[in-house]
């Protein structure tokens, strides 16, 4: 049987510590580690200070002249950040495990997330949620959760679990969930619709705080969404969407992942007029991304370059963050603040020399502090590697009877334009076709369409990575291809699969829930960057990202056609077509 430990134990625990943290800012003990002479960001003064950093039992004990440390290392011209925290992403887009994404962050300096683990939800319902809790417990990136809000996004998807207030409502309890994540379905909260509207109340009767999803959301029904309890945004593209809702007192985050990409956009509002409202975050981050660009500290430096306040900046990425998810204990380099530190060179260049996690040097500048896995429940890990229930396909199964709609493609994003009708796949005229594949309940729903712009000359692109549903999506200049990519895609347990002539030409294998990798993030980012070389050649446009793009294009909350299992959707008038 596990220890549980009693009240008195815990208290009597804590007590030590706290004995411990105030005999050192009192000066009359050693620190376990001084920062001498150290230059820090002041986030409640916005200024740099200087001084000593002790710290004790992860915390900062003080600041100030001459404390004495077990371990004291001269910062000496160098300056000292808080932690950065971003505040919202899906840790499933980095596609590989919360282990392999915390060893990617760590040299970037991020310390929090708060993630929304939405997509591995509309995967495995409950157990997605319990799975994520367990493999992020005692990562040296603290990770904090917010409740996926829409599972499925919409009533139109064949998601792998359906979530009601009462299916999330026990996970409020747990000391890592901070809310209720995006709610995308605005449109339920601006015409009251009760469903929706329980998981607001829910979420607030257990005080905890609830993020928007509300792109261009404007007058009454901004008011309407604002009024029911929804206290921030990550959606805003323009200033004038973002001013309208900071006029209303959402918060503000700013995002810069890798789908989408909105600092350049909302730039004004990093002055003192409205930053203090403000707070960054990635959504999404992908592979090579991670790998080339960075985190938070990738916004951090692209503000400041682009003449934002260094001072401002920081706050934005630790902060603000901080203190809206009630984090009372982070985003500061101040007394009884978590020891969570960034040792940059300067402003201008911004190099990461060391990033601290509670006191201990996680990054020195050149390789992470190994860390173990956390444990996850064997149940959980079976249940992550069997979420593929579909037969095995043929081209006959892409064959379709009547002309249907054609999605259009606009460079460099994610929307769509209502490109007509097609009878026949058309590689001259950039016709191709595309399909939804239901794979969660063998429910042998297939929807077919035809796309516009995707450039494939030849073969079949498929992924199961397909937001929000993770059904297998697939395009093709032929079904047999076609066909061939999404049972390769089934035998791989998840992943993506460029296919040509019966020929697998690259492939990532995301055997966790069909979206993430158990492989290191080094070897996912070469096999998908091989894969992408590979569609390219294929004939793809290069200005489009073959399995990002594709990803988005069952997403039904996003006009303006859509495909679904059950074929093509217009979002603008609500309808098949």
């Amino acid at each position: 049987m596990a220890y549980r430990e009693s009240y008195a134990g815990r208290i009597n625990r804590k007590l030590n510590k706290k004995l411990h943290v105030v005999e050192v800012a009192s000066g009359r003990q050693k620190a376990d580690l001084v920062l001498k002479n150290a230059t820090y960001v002041n986030v409640f003064c916005n200024e740099l200070s200087h001084g000593d950093i002790a710290v004790a039992e992860g915390l900062i004990a003080g600041m100030g002249e001459h404390y004495e440390g077990s371990l004291e290392v001269d910062m000496g011209g160098k300056l000292v950040l808080p932690g950065f925290v971003d505040a919202h992403i899906h840790l499933e887009s980095s596609l590989v495990s919360p282990k392999e994404f915390a060893n990617a962050v760590i040299p970037h300096g991020t310390t929090t997330v708060i993630t929304d683990p939405h997509e591995i939800a509309n995967v495995m319902g409950t157990d997605g949620i319990e799975y994520m809790l367990q493999a992020t417990e005692d990562l040296p990136v603290d990770v904090r959760l917010m409740l996926p809000s829409c599972v499925p996004a919409t009533p139109l998807d064949e998601s792998g679990a359906v979530l009601d207030y009462r299916a999330i409502d026990s996970f409020y309890e747990h000391n890592r969930v901070e809310g209720l994540a995006e709610m995308m379905n605005y449109v339920g909260v601006a015409n009251a619709d009760e469903q929706v509207l329980e998981k607001i109340v829910a979420a607030q009767a257990h005080h905890k705080k609830i993020d928007g999803h509300a792109p261009g959301l404007a007058g009454n029904d901004l008011n309407a969404y604002i009024a029911a309890g929804v206290y921030s945004d990550h959606e805003c593209s323009t200033v004038k969407d973002a001013i309208a809702k900071l006029e209303r007192g959402q918060y503000i985050m700013i995002r810069e992942g890798t789908a989408a990409r909105n600092l350049d956009a909302l730039l004004p509002l990093l002055t003192p007029q409205y930053y203090t409202y403000c707070m960054f975050c990635t959504d999404d981050k992908h592979p090579n991304d991670l790998l080339e660009k960075g985190h938070i500290d990738y916004i951090v430096r692209r503000a400041i370059k682009a003449g934002v306040d260094p001072i401002i900046a920081v706050k934005c990425a630790s902060h603000h963050a901080a203190r809206y998810f009630l984090l009372n204990n982070r985003g500061a380099i101040a007394p009884g603040f978590l020891a969570d530190f960034v040792i940059i060179d300067n402003f201008d260049d911004f190099n990461i020399l060391e990033v601290y996690k509670k006191g201990k040097l996680m990054f020195d500048g050149k390789a992470v502090t190994p860390f173990e896995a956390p444990e996850i429940d064997p149940h959980l890990v079976k249940r992550s590697h069997e979420t593929f229930h579909v037969a095995h396909l043929e081209a006959k199964d892409f064959i379709e009877g009547r002309p249907r709609a054609v999605l259009g493609m606009v460079p460099g994003e994610i929307v769509t334009t209502d490109a007509g009708y097609a009878e026949k796949i058309s590689v001259e005229d950039d016709i191709l076709k595309i399909a939804v594949i239901e794979r969660h309940k063998n429910t042998h729903h297939i929807g077919i369409g035809y796309i516009k712009g995707y450039g494939l000359t030849s073969g079949a692109v498929a992924t199961s990575i397909s937001h929000d549903s993770h059904n297998i999506i697939v395009v093709g200049t032929n079904e047999e291809d076609m066909a061939a990519a999404v049972n390769r895609v089934v035998e791989l347990g998840g992943g993506i699969v460029v296919m040509d002539g019966g020929k697998v030409l690259g492939e990532v294998q995301l055997q966790i829930a069909g979206i993430m990798s158990e492989a290191p993030l080094i070897e996912v980012n070469e096999a998908l960057e091989n894969a992408k070389e590979q569609a390219f050649k294929l004939g793809v446009s290069r200005g489009v990202d073959p399995f990002m793009t594709l990803s988005f294009m069952a997403l039904t909350v996003i006009p303006t056609l859509r495909l679904t299992t059950r074929g093509v959707f217009d979002v603008i008038n609500q309808r098949y077509v």
